[in-house]
């Protein structure tokens, strides 16, 4: 697997110019991140890179409405992303789902983030998996209303394939024309290849408990955080 360094400026299509925007654009990066890895990070520093985001917030999550726990703590969780934003001033840590006594729904959140940015273009992230369940979300249509959808997907796949998968109420919010996003605040749902880095945080696990981990997986920065604190053992 490359270094982080190596992958930061693949992202295979044109980038959005600053000056085509009329809003400030922050992405929302969504996940338990139990751990954060690169997985996460190199799409995400992609996406940032092709939207001109001016800030990627990660938003580490409570209790996800789809899980009963995590592996690690919130308090564990939220310093490995620290570290992360430390490495990559692009990040910065959204610790407002970790402290709830609830599931951590995604409209509820994005609620939040317009009253708090209301004059931002919110792209909230997810990947391909995640799309063709998106109408079992939690109030779907109402978090269109809050955000753009940006849907990373891997190199070469067909995303007309990916479109024709998913629920046919998804239609008509799909775009291939970024010029729209000038003036339009939240709606659409636009698609983006990136770097294919097949690890997940479920494997990463896994590879701990059994003492094979690829060290190269993960930031070292959060490397050491965990075999400080001796965690997924």
């Amino acid at each position: 697997m490359l270094k982080p360094s190596q992958h930061e400026s693949q992202s295979k299509l044109t980038p959005v110019k600053a000056s085509q925007q009329s809003f400030s654009r922050i992405g929302i990066l969504g996940g338990t991140f139990d751990p954060i890895h690169l997985g996460h990070i190199i799409p995400a520093i992609e996406n940032a890179n092709w939207l001109s985001l001016d800030k990627l917030y990660l938003l580490p999550a409570h209790i996800p409405p789809h899980k009963t726990q995590t592996s690690a703590n919130a308090t564990h969780r939220k310093a490995m992303v620290e570290l992360v934003c430390q490495q990559y001033p692009i990040f910065q840590l959204d610790d407002r789902e970790l402290y709830k006594d609830t599931p951590s729904y995604t409209l509820e959140s994005l609620k939040d983030i317009h009253q708090q940015y209301p004059n931002s273009q919110v792209f909230f992230i997810i990947g391909m998996d995640s799309l063709l369940t998106f109408t079992l979300w939690h109030h779907w249509s109402e978090i269109l209303k809050y955000c753009h959808l940006l849907v990373n997907t891997r190199p070469d796949y067909d995303v007309n394939a990916l479109k024709q998968a998913c629920h046919q109420s998804l239609s008509p919010y799909f775009t291939d024309d970024l010029t729209l996003l000038s003036n339009t605040q939240s709606g659409k749902i636009l698609f983006h290849q990136n770097t294919n880095i097949d690890i997940s945080s479920t494997q990463i696990r896994q590879a701990i408990k059994a003492n094979n981990l690829d060290e190269n997986t993960l930031c070292p920065s959060v490397l050491n955080y965990i075999k400080q604190h001796q965690l997924y053992r």
